[in-house]
């Protein structure tokens, strides 16, 4: 028996059907794909695709910068702040300041 898929997923029907493949390959060769998709502003994945000759997105979906927390992390950070584990949001906005203040900082040098 076949359910019928809602019609909000309909979308991504074809996403789910994509399969991830993974190269370990060596590291001046990772290296390089990578700094080849940084300098054409996007993703690895779309640099290999490119190179393979398939069609390509050439503008990221979604161009952010992303990094995983624990709730142990947030912890630490919260302290660091001087903010509860809990105050997530504001976490994120202090981690963006960090950031920003880290690049402005190094641009100076």
């Amino acid at each position: 028996m076949s359910r019928k898929i809602p019609e909000k997923w309909q979308s991504s029907v074809k996403a789910v059907k994509a399969v991830q493949v993974a190269f370990d390959m060596d590291e001046k060769i990772q290296l390089s794909i990578r700094k080849q998709a940084l300098e054409a502003g996007i993703s690895p994945s779309e640099q290999i695709r490119d190179i393979l000759g398939l069609p390509t997105n050439k503008r990221p979906k979604r161009p952010r910068l992303t990094v995983s927390l624990s709730a142990e992390d947030y912890a630490l950070l919260g302290e660091k702040y001087g903010l509860s584990a809990e105050q997530q949001l504001e976490i994120k906005k202090k981690l963006m300041d960090d950031l920003i203040n880290y690049v402005d900082g190094s641009l100076i040098e």
